[in-house]
């Protein structure tokens, strides 16, 4: 009995030693990235992004939570523009603070989270011309604690995050175009 008690012991230790190597060898810095090619110049779609309260009419991550309470401070638009959140656990609770702007082709946002994992991300939005269209592109870059690498061992993030930012740039693909 106590063999077998100090074999699954030892069989744990190596486990937790095998992901904290695996872990330990993937990027310190992580990256999120998707586009969408929309029907309207980037003038159209710029601001669906440059103010909190129309980020908030599409964003995927704030639907996920019906009941979620928003509050928002600062200029309406623009560098200085927040929204503080707080949700359900698929949610969570944090704030995002428009950094800087340049009108028509770049966004960059701080995003802030406090829980369920605490996180500090840069968020880039940039609408690019294609001709009679605009590429727009949801950027989110950041830094990987220890934590977050172990969790990338058995969770596919870039699929999971970038999942929701395919449905959040459809949302907004549906809502420009529709605009006269």
């Amino acid at each position: 009995m106590f063999t077998a008690i100090i074999s699954i012991l030892a069989l744990l230790a190596i486990a937790v030693a095998i992901i904290l190597f695996i872990a330990s060898r993937k990027p310190d810095e992580f990256r999120v990235s998707r586009s969408v090619t929309i029907k309207a110049p980037p003038g159209k779609i710029f601001p669906w992004f440059d103010t909190p309260r129309s980020m908030n009419v599409w964003n995927p991550f704030v639907k996920a939570d019906p009941a979620i309470r928003i509050d928002y401070s600062g200029p309406g638009s623009g560098a200085g523009a927040m929204c503080t959140w707080e949700g359900n656990s698929q949610v969570g609770k944090g704030y995002v603070e428009v950094l800087e702007t340049t009108p028509f082709s770049r966004i960059v946002v701080g995003l802030h989270m406090i829980k369920p994992l605490r996180a500090d991300n840069r968020v880039e939005y940039t609408f690019t011309p294609r001709g009679d269209a605009t590429e727009a592109t949801w950027s989110m870059s950041g830094r990987q604690s220890l934590l977050a690498k172990v969790m990338t061992v058995f969770i596919d993030c870039d699929r999971m995050v970038g999942g929701q930012f395919e449905k959040g740039l459809a949302e907004v693909k549906a809502l420009a175009e529709k605009q006269p």
